[in-house]
């Protein structure tokens, strides 16, 4: 096999309830994981070494050497089955690096799926999914796609049922947010309001019952009211210009507005493609329209 391509999806979390600090400084999550239509694609080729290269947008953003969550996919995967990570990785971006949808856990499944293949390893779906829960939380869900409920740090999944189509436009913010910074602004403010921000002190956080409703019926109005992520507070708060895009795109009639994981991409929910275009032309910097769900990572 000369060469494997693999399509991996972006992801929005239409929920994403954040519960306090753990011991182990990990936060447990209540999260709704939305695959949607906007793809990086992971080639792998065979080759000496291991060897990645990236273009597309904001490819000055992605690491190229061992640091890069795929190539950390690949030599996790070869030390599983004892092969040599002898691989290029080719990884062609069109989500937005570093803003919050999850593209490098994408690319990490992409190429968990293409290594399989190009070494004809045919490992099962179910270590796969172990392999990338050990790489990140949002890993496995590359691998899923669709919807799925997310509990412990994100990586434990449930599919979830969607019963239609939904339209997003995402616009895009200059420069990303460090996850763990936004997570720490969190905690911050929850201190600062006179609470706790530690896990033995607040609620373990749940799904929400009229979001995986609005999910089940396919309602856009719906799923609306239902949008959530307690993780927004915090990435306005790093980044406050973020608060004028959610702003600017409910004015220009989307039905609902919110941060896409810890940002700093703004995510919002249209009613029609046809209006999820007309939403998209009001950004001047450009926004990018994506239905979901989409399926996941997938061998072309």
């Amino acid at each position: 096999m000369s060469a494997v391509t693999v399509r991996v999806p972006a992801k929005v979390n239409v929920q994403l309830s954040v519960g306090g600090r753990r011991p182990d400084g990990f936060h447990d999550l209540a999260t709704v994981f939305l695959a949607v239509g906007l793809h990086d694609h992971v080639t792998a080729a065979p080759a000496d070494g291991l060897r990645i290269t990236a273009a597309g947008r904001d490819v000055a953003g992605v690491p190229l050497d061992g640091t890069n969550l795929a190539a950390r996919a690949a030599v996790t995967l070869a030390k599983r089955y004892g092969v040599e990570p002898d691989v290029h990785l080719h990884i062609d971006k069109d989500i937005p690096v570093a803003g919050g949808m999850a593209g490098g856990s994408a690319d990490a499944a992409g190429a968990l799926v293409a290594c399989d293949a190009l070494w004809g390893l045919g490992a099962p779906r179910e270590e796969l999914l172990e392999l990338a829960a050990e790489l990140g939380s949002d890993v496995p869900f590359g691998l899923l796609g669709g919807a799925a409920l997310g509990v412990g740090r994100g990586e434990i999944l449930t599919p979830l049922e969607v019963g239609g189509e939904f339209h997003w436009v995402f616009a895009v913010a200059e420069g990303g947010l460090s996850t763990p910074d936004v997570y720490r602004e969190c905690d911050r403010l929850r201190r600062a309001g006179g609470g706790s921000d530690l896990a033995a002190d607040l609620p373990a956080p749940v799904a929400d019952p009229a979001l995986l409703a609005a999910l089940r019926t396919g309602s856009a109005t719906a799923l609306a009211a239902a949008l959530s992520n307690d993780l927004q507070a915090a990435s306005v708060g790093l980044r406050p210009a973020l608060a004028a895009t959610l702003d600017a795109g409910l004015a220009a009639g989307a039905l609902a507005a919110l941060v896409s994981g810890s940002g700093p991409t703004c995510a919002f929910l249209a009613p029609s493609a046809a209006a999820a275009a007309t939403l998209a032309a009001t950004f001047p910097s450009g926004a990018h329209t994506a239905p979901s769900p989409s399926p996941g990572a997938t061998l072309l």
